[in-house]
């Protein structure tokens, strides 16, 4: 099976303007941009066929070609990574198997993440998208509490049901729990990771469903395949030592130790 992975990255941002192209220095002392980090981290995922930036700003796309990646430019009117993703796999003709969306912001994704979505639409011949969830422990737990009680969003966070469909993503910690974890200990609370495989009618299909309320009250563009009763599946991970928050900056942080 074909696998293509999409990069989506724009440069206007509310939150933080430009940035994919924030300079970030790692443990080595060498500076990268973050949209070039993330094109590495995708390199490294075996089995794939192609790795693209999708992109609508000519800067982005200046600046990616400089470090060797391939460019498709997506219309401006792409309302999220996912439209983008769609905008460029149609671009290139389609034709591939799987398409994976892995956002612009994130080269902390280990390649086995990448690798486990691919595999489960391989096996999996009813599921239409897949994506990581990680069981929580309490540390992670308390802090994703800590936000929400200061008016912050620590990450999002999904319930799926027996056979690992997805049956929710929030922003609010769920499912509600309360009870007192150790800081080493499972619980029953699980962080969804931003990155998706899709099939590729399921991806092309997206751009024409109509945003639904909770897309719209959430802020989460998973919403949208969920509202169409999309065979989502919620691959389980381990925290494995690997901790995502929704903050770029504390990203940033976190890449500077690397």
């Amino acid at each position: 099976m074909s696998v293509l992975i999409v990069i989506p990255a724009r440069y206007a941002s509310t939150r933080y303007p430009a940035k994919p192209l924030a300079m970030l220095k790692g443990a080595s002392g060498q500076s990268r941009s973050l949209i070039e980090r993330s094109w590495r981290a995708a390199s490294e995922v075996t089995g794939i066929d192609r790795v693209v930036v999708a992109t609508d700003d000519e800067r982005i796309k200046v600046a990616a070609e400089a470090f060797g990646a391939e460019v498709i430019m997506t219309p401006e009117s792409c309302a999220n990574g996912t439209e983008r993703c769609a905008a460029a796999h149609t671009a290139l003709g389609g034709g591939y198997d799987i398409v994976v969306n892995l956002q612009g912001d994130a080269p902390l994704t280990p390649h086995w993440f990448v690798e486990d979505l691919i595999a489960d639409l391989k096996v999996d011949p009813n599921a239409e998208i897949s994506t990581p969830v990680l069981r929580c422990d309490g540390a992670t737990l308390s802090s994703f509490l800590r936000d929400r009680k200061a008016g912050r969003v620590g990450g999002t966070t999904s319930v799926f049901d027996a056979n690992k469909r997805a049956m929710y993503f929030s922003k609010e910690v769920v499912p509600f729990t309360s009870e007192v974890f150790d800081d080493d200990a499972d619980t029953p609370v699980f962080h969804h990771v931003g990155v998706y495989a899709y099939r590729p009618d399921a991806l092309s299909d997206y751009p024409s469903w109509p945003v639904g309320p909770l897309e719209q009250l959430e802020g989460l563009e998973q919403l949208r395949s969920w509202k169409m009763a999309k065979q989502c599946v919620a691959r389980k991970f381990m925290q494995m030592g690997v901790n995502f928050g929704s903050s770029i900056t504390q990203k940033m942080s976190r890449l500077s130790r690397l």
